[in-house]
């Protein structure tokens, strides 16, 4: 692999854990780990507008982190691959086992 190639490849990976970083990116990974979901039910579900979700499931989408299925009128949502489900589980065990930790 040649020097470009790593480097655009490492910028790629610091957007990437951008969107790790964001609190309502993060809840919207949650629900997404085992569901396909609509738009309005996320906004729901998160008790926030269903403008502020569709905004970051563009950026969620614009980095392939979800993918969108248009059924009808509904725009449906889930995790682009089994990647983005790993690196948030990865995250989430390690900080529940340091908080465990700390709790001994």
């Amino acid at each position: 692999m040649c020097d470009d190639d790593k480097i655009r490849n490492i910028t790629e990976a610091v957007q990437l854990f951008k969107i790790y970083s964001d609190f309502t990116r993060l809840r919207i990974i949650e629900l997404l780990l085992d569901n396909e979901i609509c738009v309005q039910d996320i906004a729901n579900e998160l008790d926030t507008s269903q403008s502020a979700i569709s905004h970051q499931l563009k950026l969620l989408r614009d980095l392939h982190v979800v993918k969108a299925r248009k059924q009808g009128k509904q725009v449906f949502y889930s995790l682009q691959d089994n990647h983005i489900k790993e690196i948030f589980i990865m995250a989430y065990s390690h900080v529940t086992e340091c908080n465990d930790q700390e709790a001994q």
